[in-house]
């Protein structure tokens, strides 16, 4: 381990998300936003020009493969807390909705907590050892590892130029691939706060995303007729 630093380095991050939040909502959102469709389009892109690389040149990029690997886990590690905040997640509802309202809504914060721990023990789950749980590990300390013995990806390359300014090793670290998994986490943690208080307030009924097509038919129903 490399002692608490990155505790309070992903502290510290998610505090001054949420605090840029506050003032900028609409400016996080569009950095947030384009940057899942920029690891979006970058897949495409890559899977793209491998097709065209190796059919009509009989050529390709060797790391191709892991790049997309790479890009598909950040796009998931990002995606679920962009899922929550935006409540995009679907979800099967038909016996909360069948229960009266304040359960519902117990249920619904339940949920909300269940995300928080979720987020917690993956992280990094030494603290239930508080709780009798004989465990250790997590997504800290399985980064903290690649950080410390600085030992690189499979494929991927830094730029030469990179390696001669920098006196950097040929292959990219593995740390910074794995950055998005604490980080995604950590994120995962704040969003699920932001769902416990917003179904707290009364600002969101649950978690999963509401019924578009529903309504869509509800307000659509007699345009035929018309």
């Amino acid at each position: 381990m490399t002692g608490y630093w990155p505790h309070f380095f992903l502290f510290v991050l998610v505090a001054v998300i949420w605090l840029l939040e506050l003032r900028y909502y609409k400016l996080i959102h569009h950095i947030e936003e384009h940057l899942l469709i920029t690891i979006i389009a970058s897949i495409m892109a890559v899977s793209f020009g491998q097709v065209i690389a190796r059919y009509g040149f009989n050529t390709g990029w060797s790391a191709a493969l892991e790049f997309n690997t790479i890009m598909f886990s950040w796009l998931v590690l990002f995606g679920m807390s962009y899922g929550i905040k935006t409540n995009l997640h679907l979800g099967v509802d038909i016996v909360l909705k069948a229960l009266p309202k304040r359960l519902e809504k117990v249920l619904s914060l339940f949920g909300a907590v269940c995300v928080i721990l979720y987020g917690m023990i993956l992280l990094d789950s030494t603290w239930l050892r508080a709780l009798g749980f004989d465990v250790s590990g997590g997504a800290l300390e399985y980064w903290s590892k690649f950080y410390k013995f600085g030992i690189g990806v499979d494929e991927l390359r830094y730029p030469v130029w990179a390696q001669e300014l920098f006196g950097l090793q040929n292959r990219l670290h593995k740390w910074l691939v794995l950055l998005a998994l604490p980080i995604g986490l950590a994120l995962l943690m704040l969003r699920g706060t932001q769902a416990f208080v917003d179904i707290a307030i009364g600002k969101r009924a649950a978690l999963i995303s509401a019924h578009e097509a529903e309504d869509l038919v509800k307000e659509n129903k007699n345009l035929l007729a018309d």
